[in-house]
């Protein structure tokens, strides 16, 4: 077991605290899982495997820092050295080796000038007496249960590269534009956009029913006009179109105000002489209580005014 503790030894170390380190994330420390490596609290030498110099003890997490107390077992020349070392001063860091369990790039919990996803749980592997603890040749990573023995040496990291602050930006603008808050996730605001799609393609169905609608309720009205007279057969598709552009309401009250055609022969008597153009420049301009009158005694002027209110001569 250990030897008798000296007054050097009994200075706490930090382990792991939220600050943003090289490789561009941090660990979140709620998500530390320690309960495996308090069973077994190897302490080593920068991260190599097999050169065990005494071990942690006292682990603590005391707000976003998790410290404990290093131990050096002086078997070995190196551990021998360590504590040495520890006990001047000249070793005063350490370097956790741990394994990423699960990471997030929530807008939240990004820090600035991030760029890599936050890691929110994490399992303490092992521990690492340093020479320069923010080296990124003094840490050590594992992912599903594989140690990244190339991390340092290669400069490559095994977590993948976060969306960059103008695409994040971007999120934010458009989650606002969605009425949504500007804390949303990617996630929520592409779920928005799927609902507001989903939204447009049922308006769009039901518009297609409202049209097919009206078109009938258009047609229904032309047809009826044509068979009281009010208009020729060849003139429906004209005012079918016309139905789509005003309306059914406008369409009617169009085709009420039109008068069923009449031959000359049974409005005006043999031998009459034709009344004189009015005032009116189409039928429209004809007040009710008028339009009888100039239909029974000055036909012709009726047909003109016709022609001009709906651009064609009416049945004779």
């Amino acid at each position: 077991m250990a030897k008798t503790d000296t007054a050097g030894q009994t200075g706490r170390i930090r382990i792991s605290n939220e600050t943003l380190n090289r490789y561009g994330f941090w660990l979140l420390t709620a998500g530390a899982e320690l309960d495996q490596y308090r069973k077994n609290p190897v302490l080593l030498l920068m991260h190599e495997r097999g050169n065990i110099i005494g071990w942690i003890e006292d682990i603590q997490v005391e707000g976003d820092e998790i410290t404990g107390v290093p131990r050096f077992d002086e078997a070995s020349e190196a551990s021998i050295r360590a504590k040495k070392q520890w006990e001047l001063g000249s070793l005063r860091m350490c370097s956790a080796g741990l394994e990423i369990i699960e990471t997030s790039e929530d807008p939240k919990l990004l820090k600035p000038g991030q760029t890599a996803p936050t890691v929110t749980r994490w399992r303490l592997i092992e521990v690492s007496m340093v020479d320069i603890g923010a080296n990124p040749d003094a840490v050590r990573l594992y992912k599903n249960g594989a140690e990244v023995t190339t991390l340092a040496a290669a400069g490559l990291n095994p977590l993948p590269q976060i969306n960059k602050p103008e695409k994040i930006m971007e999120i934010k603008q458009l989650a606002l534009m969605l009425g949504l808050k500007e804390t949303a996730t990617e996630q929520e605001v592409i779920d928005k956009i799927k609902e507001l799609l989903a939204q447009g393609e049922e308006i769009k169905t039901l518009r297609a029913r409202v049209d097919a609608m009206n078109l009938s309720a258009i047609t229904v009205a032309v047809d009826a006009a044509i068979a009281e007279k009010k208009l020729g057969a060849d003139r429906k598709d004209q005012f079918v179109e016309l139905g789509k552009k005003i309306g059914i309401d406008e369409l009617k009250k169009t085709l009420e105000a039109m008068s069923p055609a009449v031959k000359l022969s049974n409005v005006i008597a043999p031998g009459a002489a034709p009344a004189g153009k009015s005032e009116y420049k189409k039928l429209s301009d004809v007040p009710a209580d008028e339009l009888k009158t100039l239909r029974e005694e000055n036909v012709e002027e009726y047909i003109r005014l016709f022609k001009a209110e709906y651009g064609f001569t009416p049945e004779i």
